[in-house]
């Protein structure tokens, strides 16, 4: 019932934001088309398909009161259920050698408002559309023949979008980090926080983090197994609570947020507005993680989702993706050892 109800609600936003018609892409064939990269995975989540749950708390500073009315940023501890995660949807993946990492987090505040944010370490999108992200993972099929992308049809696609550029440099340059606590997290989207006036302030946040940052070269990753990623949080974690800081970027007027592939200029003004501070690791398997739908359009009041279109389209994507996953699992096609987000 809860995935019913969360697929129409998504369903609800991305059909307001117009892309969600007969005419047009769906969210069942963006689904369709990210399980059709790969084999079958009953019980997994499409994308983001190995993680490992966290629980904590977000430390507000009251800062962000400023800007948005939602009690989160008040001030205070507010406790959250969170997972981290690497790209792909192989359950089985490499994580030290995962270029793409994520946070995700489900913050509840005392009246039971819900603040849900899906991070990643890639501070831009890709694309700016989800007709051009649906052609990005057409683009990326693997061929039957190599078991690998056509490097002609990559190639075809990233010169029709020139907009990939800001992703192409992060993916060539940013460093490979020693754990999931010393990567930076962005909500690469925009929203816009609300505050008690009725005003508003498009945003963009980080989190940043406050651990000693070391990395690692390929032979290094390449010498770690292949869930050194989650081993290594466990450990830390056990020593001492881990923390981000969470940075706003204010957008000044003119400032884009329809379209997630152009930063913001260097110099807006960034407002620490807490931390979020990790104190417990689980396995997904049986965590407190493993039926949360991190949809980024689940949020308090105070806080809006922006007119960019890829956030529509992600949050029914999710649904559609949350409402499969649960329903294999309740059919039994996953053992309770194959359970993803």
């Amino acid at each position: 019932m809860i995935a019913l109800a969360v697929g129409g609600l998504g369903s609800a936003f991305a059909y307001t934001a117009g892309w969600l018609s007969p005419q047009r892409l769906t969210a069942q064939r963006m689904v369709d088309a990210i399980e059709a990269n790969g084999p079958p995975r009953p019980g997994f989540r499409r994308a983001h398909a190995r993680g490992v749950c966290v629980a904590g708390h977000f430390e507000a500073n009251g800062r962000g009161a400023q800007w948005s009315r939602a009690d989160v940023l008040a001030g205070g501890r507010t406790p959250f259920v969170g997972r981290m995660s690497i790209g792909g949807g192989a359950p089985d993946g490499n994580e030290a050698g995962a270029r793409v990492r994520s946070l995700a987090l489900k913050l509840v505040q005392a009246d039971r408002q819900e603040w849900r944010m899906a991070m990643n370490t890639f501070p831009v999108m890709a694309v700016a559309t989800p007709q051009a992200f649906h052609e990005q993972t057409l683009a990326g099929r693997p061929d039957p023949a190599t078991g690998k992308p056509d490097p002609a049809r990559v190639a075809a696609f990233a010169a029709a979008h020139p907009e990939m550029a800001g992703f192409r440099a992060w993916a060539d340059s940013a460093p490979f980090t020693d754990s999931f606590a010393t990567d930076t997290y962005h909500s690469v989207n925009a929203f816009v926080f609300v505050d008690g006036d009725g005003r508003e302030q498009p945003v963009r946040w980080t989190m940043r983090p406050l651990a000693p940052v070391a990395t690692l070269d390929k032979a290094a990753r390449d010498a770690l197994p292949s869930d050194y990623l989650q081993r290594e949080l466990e450990r830390r974690v056990q020593q001492a609570p881990v923390r981000w800081e969470m940075a706003v970027t204010l957008a000044a007027p003119g400032d884009p947020t329809a379209d997630a592939t152009r930063a913001w200029p260097a110099d807006r003004e960034r407002v620490v507005v807490g931390e979020v501070v990790v104190e417990r690791v689980s396995p997904q398997a049986d965590g407190d993680c493993r039926d949360v739908n991190f949809d980024p359009l689940v949020l308090p009041d105070g806080v809006r989702p922006s007119d960019d279109p890829i956030l529509h389209a992600r949050s029914a994507a999710y649904s559609v993706s949350a409402t499969r996953r649960l329903r294999e699992t309740a059919a039994g096609a996953a053992t309770a050892t194959e359970v993803s987000r």
